[in-house]
């Protein structure tokens, strides 16, 4: 199900926007539809009224939890079974995150992942995407999405920005908590920056013909709202919060209704899966991501962060013999220097099948610290699943053999 038909469904209910957003509200939040002085029953039309039971059960129904794996206090792996029948992986996170999947399977076949060994399945629709986040919250507080489980977000880019857009509006959830993962795509980065761009003024530093820096940073660049740039940074995001309060308009009796718009007004955080800085490399390990040189791919992404006051999050899956050497640490090094980034390394996990290892935790702290040192803020992130044999796919990949 997307996000578009169930909106026009409520609205062939007699449904107004308004209406349709206290709904959303209610279902992405998990909470009442009842307002002050405004409850539900006399404040929506007495068609939806009536259906809405059927309405409820099809939204629940969109995603069942089939099991759950505790990993480590408060992270746990969710194994969800959708309407069909398929199955896709959710993980609750530390301090309110969740990871949400976007496709049954993939398609871009990364040599060291369960998820897209058996290619892509199907795609998974807006409101199964929102669904995981939903079904998330009836166990505790979400605070933060990142679109980083089973799939390719920008092979399902559609259903992908749409649920961002719900989540960022009616979800509650504040944008730069919304996390768009991707091996990188041309056309992630011409939507996401719709609406960003802008003529450039005399002196301003371009880095391509089509891209422009929204404003020149310092170097090093601190992060967004720390160092000499948080003045600068508060008074954009300013801005860019009055623009998006300017395509709201009231309706009701203290109702929000959204102006339909070509242009999404929720602008995700970005996170690219760069694995490694050697493009011959990169094309094994990765062998159905686009081929776009990777300089070209970190120029766009720094574009986007810059306009959006959001540090690109750079994911690198750490593989023993293959991605940690010093070489590489070298290269990363003068390929973000400068750059509004954060270097996030995650120790492989063992997968049934290939010989890859993770690399020591000496070694692999010994490559942080290195980056750190050399200004490249870089971070270890557990992948939350090693105890459990948990990573992405598979357990999936286990209840698909029982079956």
């Amino acid at each position: 199900m997307r996000i578009v038909h169930l909106r026009q469904r409520l609205r062939d209910l007699g449904a107004k926007p308004c209406h349709e957003d206290r709904l959303l509200r209610g279902w992405s939040q998990v909470c009442s539809y009842d307002r002050a002085h405004s409850p539900a029953e006399t404040f929506f039309p007495l068609a939806l009224r009536n259906e809405l039971p059927a309405v409820e059960a099809e939204l629940n129904g969109l995603a069942r939890l089939r099991s759950e794996n505790p990993v480590d206090g408060d992270v746990a792996r969710l194994l969800v079974e959708l309407a069909d029948g398929q199955m896709v992986e959710s993980v609750l996170l530390p301090r309110g995150g969740l990871c949400v999947s976007t496709q049954v399977g993939c398609a871009v076949g990364c040599v060291f992942c369960m998820s897209g060994r058996d290619g892509l399945l199907r795609q998974l629709g807006s409101a199964e995407i929102v669904a995981q986040v939903v079904l998330a919250r009836k166990r505790r507080a979400v605070s933060k999405v990142v679109f980083m489980g089973m799939g390719e977000p920008a092979h399902n880019l559609d259903n992908v920005l749409e649920a961002i857009e719900l989540l960022g509006t009616q979800g509650n959830i504040g944008h730069k908590n919304l996390v768009f993962s991707t091996v990188g795509d041309l056309r992630v980065f011409e939507r996401l920056m719709e609406g960003l761009t802008h003529k450039p003024s005399p002196g301003e530093p371009t880095l391509s013909p089509t891209l422009t820096l929204r404003s020149p940073l310092p170097n090093p660049l601190p992060l967004a709202g720390e160092g000499a740039n948080a003045k600068g940074n508060l008074q954009f995001l300013r801005e860019r919060e009055q623009t998006r309060e300017a395509i709201f308009n009231s309706c009701g009796r203290g109702g929000v209704r959204e102006k339909q718009s070509s242009i999404p007004a929720v602008k995700p955080a970005l996170a690219l899966s760069l694995h490694t800085t050697d493009a011959a490399l990169r094309a094994r390990l990765l062998p159905d991501a686009p081929r776009i040189p990777i300089e070209e791919l970190v120029e766009r992404a720094e574009v986007y962060a810059r306009a959006t006051g959001y540090p690109v999050q750079y994911q690198w899956t750490l593989i023993e013999g293959v991605n940690d050497s010093d070489a590489e640490v070298e290269r990363i090094a003068q390929l973000l220097s400068g750059k509004y980034a954060v270097m996030n390394f995650i120790p492989f996990n063992e997968v049934d099948g290939l010989s890859y290892r993770r690399p020591s935790s000496e070694r692999t702290a010994y490559m942080a610290h290195t980056l750190n040192q050399q200004g490249i803020y870089t971070r270890i992130r557990d992948s939350a699943g090693q105890e459990v044999e948990g990573a992405c796919g598979q357990l999936r990949a286990r209840a698909v053999k029982a079956r």
